[in-house]
């Protein structure tokens, strides 16, 4: 019998400033020189909403206050693990950037409709990105009402 690799839930955030989105160069084993959006794993007990304000600030160092979200979207990871992600559209709050040294090696605001001009080999999920990109440049958006409160 095949050994299941449970399923990874995360979370990732489209910061938006003037037309602008910040993307991150990870420096992950996987996934080194690799652009991406601040993400992570949602832990245990966490409200979803609130993985992605705690990604953000461990990845950047701002703050974010989550205001759409673009979706849910699923798929097989590089590492081949099957993941789900909810990603947010984001506004900063508070904070400046300070990059998590060990995982991010690198920022940049891009604008938005430059986001389609990344080559593959350049994103760490190159299909969900894209995805994602189109929704960001169409801003097809939905309200982030539709995650529910954490039941407790």
């Amino acid at each position: 019998m095949n050994e299941k690799k449970p399923i990874v839930l995360v979370v990732s955030v489209s910061i938006i400033r003037d037309e602008e989105v910040l993307m991150i160069k990870e420096n992950k084993p996987n996934v080194i020189n690799k652009w991406n959006f601040p993400s992570g794993r949602i832990e245990i007990g966490e409200d979803i909403p609130c993985a992605a304000r705690r990604e953000v600030k461990e990845e950047t160092g701002l703050d974010v206050e989550c205001t759409y979200t673009t979706g849910i979207y699923n798929f097989i990871s590089s590492s081949q693990d099957q993941v789900i992600m909810f990603h947010f559209i984001g506004q900063v709050t508070g904070g400046s950037i300070y990059l998590e040294e060990d995982e991010i090696i690198d920022s940049a605001w891009v604008k938005v409709n430059d986001l389609v001009k990344f080559n593959d080999d350049e994103l760490r999920n190159p299909g969900v990105i894209n995805q994602i990109a189109n929704s960001l440049v169409n801003k097809s958006y939905h309200p982030i009402n539709v995650f529910q409160k954490q039941i407790k």
